[in-house]
This record gives structure tokens, C-alpha cells and sequence, in this order.
């Protein structure tokens, strides 16, 4: 039960995510979210929302994880989109900023670890 918390966190973090880069991308919060220009956030604004895309299909993948009725497959799809989300935030630490990996990546991680502990 704790690491749906977790998977729930990380979904309402992907949702916003989602958010500013398909909707608020151009918009003064987004560009300040992200650190654009208003001339940068228009060249880019095709790239965020599809990037926010992506973002949507992990809260799809993560949200079925937590609705799932047989707890096998529940188990299966926290591992994956989990891992996924690390595996993202991980990537945009190491190519974009470092701090994406304590906004992205740290909480999936937790819970996973979490997960791997017997928390589900």
C-alpha cells in the first residue's frame, strides 16, 4: 500500500509535467518552469508537447499500475513504469540539468525501492 504513495506521487508529477510542456509551454509559467525565452519556447514548443505526451502515457502506464485488479500484473506495471521514469529522469539529469533527478527520478526510485521491499 505505501508505494502506491509513491506511484501516485510520481503520476501527479507526470501529469504536471504533462501540463507545461503540451499546454503552458509558451505561457509565462512555463517558460519559467523551464527557463525559456519567449522566441526559445516558441522554436520548442513542438518538441515539449511531444515530450509532454510521453509524459501522459507513463501517468497512463502508472495509474493502471494502481487500479490493476490482479496484483501480479499490478506489481509488473510499477516495475516497468517505475523504471521507465528513472530511466527518463536519470537520462535528462545526466544530458539537461541535474536537478531533474531529484525531481524525476528520486521518487520513482523510492519507490521502487519500496516496492522491492514488500511495500505493495
Amino acid at each position: 500500500m505505501t508505494v502506491n504513495i509513491f506511484v501516485g506521487l510520481v503520476a501527479f508529477l507526470h501529469s504536471y509535467f504533462l501540463l507545461l510542456e503540451m499546454f503552458l509551454w509558451t505561457k509565462p509559467l512555463g517558460r519559467k518552469v523551464f527557463g525559456q525565452s519567449k522566441e526559445q519556447a516558441e522554436a520548442t514548443k513542438v518538441l515539449a508537447a511531444n515530450q509532454g505526451l510521453y509524459n501522459g502515457f507513463l501517468v497512463a502506464g502508472l495509474i493502471w499500475s494502481l487500479v490493476a485488479d490482479n496484483p501480479e500484473l499490478a506489481f509488473q506495471l510499477k516495475v516497468f513504469f517505475l523504471g521507465c521514469v528513472v530511466a527518463a529522469g536519470c537520462y535528462g539529469a545526466f544530458s539537461v540539468d541535474k536537478k531533474i533527478f531529484f525531481v524525476q527520478a528520486l521518487p520513482a526510485l523510492i519507490g521502487l525501492v519500496v516496492l522491492f521491499l514488500g511495500g505493495f
